[in-house]
C-alpha cells in the first residue's frame, strides 16, 4: 500500500473490500502443491491472515486426497461461504470449481502450483501471500466455463457405462499432450514440475503412435493428432498457443495439429515456442461453442486432460456452459 500523505492516515484495508457483502471465507488448499511443499503452511497462514486484516472470517481447508478439494468447496457453499479461494495448482482449482459451478460464490485464486495458466491468465502475482494482499483490488466477474461430457466403461463388477461430466476453466487437451499427463508419473512431476512434463513429452515422442481423431466443431470438421480446446490464452501457463482466446467471452478457441509424422512434430514444438505455429499450413485456430471428438479408429484410447489433468477418453463432447461462475479478477 503507498504511503499516505502527511497528516492523514492511511485508508484501513478493512474498508477496501472488493465486497462488503464478502464476510466469510473458505480457503481450500492442497499442503503439497508445486515444488516447495514444506514451505506451503507457512505461506497459507500467512495468506490467511492478510485475508482476515481485509475483513474476512476465513476458515482453512487442506486437502488430504485426491477430488478432495471438490468436497471442500461444495461444502463451504452450504456452510454460508461468501467467498472461497484455492490454494494450488491447476487441478486443485479445476476440483473447486466443480465443487461451486453452477453458482454464485465468488472464486479467488492464490497461485500455488506447477504451471499456473489461470494465475498466469488473470497476471495475479504467483506468491499466494502477495496474490493475497491484491485481493482489495480484485472484483467479481462472471465468466462461463468449459464442460466435458463422456461415458466410461463399466467397472469390474458393473454392467452399466457411467455418464460423466467435469467443468474445466483453463484448456481441455486431447490426444498426445493427454497421454503425456497420462503417463507422467507423481514422482517426476512433484520434483521437477515443468521440466517434468518435457522430460515426459519427449519420452512419449518416441513411444506414442499419434493416432487420429475427429474434432467437430460447430459443424466444421478437422482431423487431428493434437488439439487444445482453449478457455484462456495460454497453455502450460508460459506457452502463447491461442491468442484470440478470450477467458471473459462464451466461446473457444481450438488449436488443432494433424500430423502423424515426428519429425513435423518437432517444427510444432519449435513454432510454438516461438510463436509461429498459426503460419504452419497445417495448423489451425477455430472459434465455436461446442466440440464432438471422437476416435478415427475406434480400437485406439485417445485421452484428454482438462486443466492439466486427466480426464477420460473419446468419444468427449466439449461444451461452453455461459454464466456459470464468478471469479474475482483484478
Amino acid at each position: 500500500m503507498p504511503a499516505a500523505p502527511a497528516g492523514k492516515s492511511p485508508v484501513p484495508i478493512q474498508n477496501r473490500r472488493p465486497n462488503p457483502n464478502l464476510k466469510k471465507g473458505t480457503l481450500i488448499y492442497n499442503p503439497v502443491a508445486g515444488r516447495r511443499p514444506a514451505r506451503r503452511v507457512h505461506e497459507i497462514r500467512e495468506a490467511a491472515a492478510v485475508l482476515r486484516q481485509a475483513g474476512l472470517d476465513i476458515e482453512l481447508a487442506p486437502t488430504e486426497r485426491a477430488e478432495m478439494a471438490h468436497e471442500l468447496a461444495q461444502a463451504a457453499v452450504a456452510n454460508g461461504a461468501d467467498v472461497v479461494f484455492a490454494c494450488g495448482g491447476d487441478g486443485t482449482i479445476n476440483e473447486v470449481i466443480n465443487g461451486l459451478a453452477p453458482g454464485t460464490v465468488p472464486l479467488g485464486i492464490l497461485p500455488g502450483g506447477t504451471a499456473n495458466i489461470l494465475a498466469h491468465e488473470l497476471r495475479l502475482p504467483l506468491n499466494p501471500v502477495r496474490a493475497a494482499r491484491d485481493f482489495v483490488r480484485w472484483s467479481p466477474r462472471r465468466i462461463a466455463l468449459g464442460r466435458a461430457l463422456w461415458t466410461e466403461p463399466p467397472a469390474p463388477g458393473e454392467s452399466a457405462s457411467k455418464g460423466c461430466a467435469r467443468y474445466y476453466v483453463s484448456v481441455a487437451g486431447v490426444g498426445y499432450d493427454a497421454h503425456v499427463v497420462y503417463k507422467l508419473s507423481a514422482w517426476l512431476k512433484k520434483n521437477f514440475g515443468v521440466t517434468g512434463y518435457v522430460l515426459e513429452a519427449l519420452r512419449q515422442y518416441v513411444l506414442y503412435s499419434f493416432p487420429r481423431f475427429s474434432c467437430r466443431l460447430d459443424g466444421l470438421e478437422r482431423q487431428d493428432t493434437f488439439a487444445v480446446i482453449h478457455r484462456t490464452r495460454l497453455y502450460a501457463g508460459w506457452l502463447h498457443m491461442a491468442p484470440s482466446a478470450d477467458l471473459f467471452a462464451p466461446h473457444f478457441a481450438v488449436c488443432s495439429f494433424p500430423s502423424r509424422n515426428r519429425i513435423r512434430y518437432l517444427l510444432y514444438a519449435l513454432a510454438v515456442l516461438t510463436r509461429q505455429h498459426l503460419r504452419l499450413s497445417d495448423v489451425s485456430l477455430d472459434h465455436c461453442e461446442k466440440a464432438v471428438c471422437t476416435a478415427i479408429d475406434s480400437s485406439e484410447t485417445i485421452r484428454f486432460e482438462l486443466d492439466g489433468e486427466i480426464g477420460g477418453a473419446l468419444p468427449a463432447t466439449f461444451e461452453i456452459v455461459p454464466d456459470a461462475l464468478t471469479l474475482l479478477a483484478p
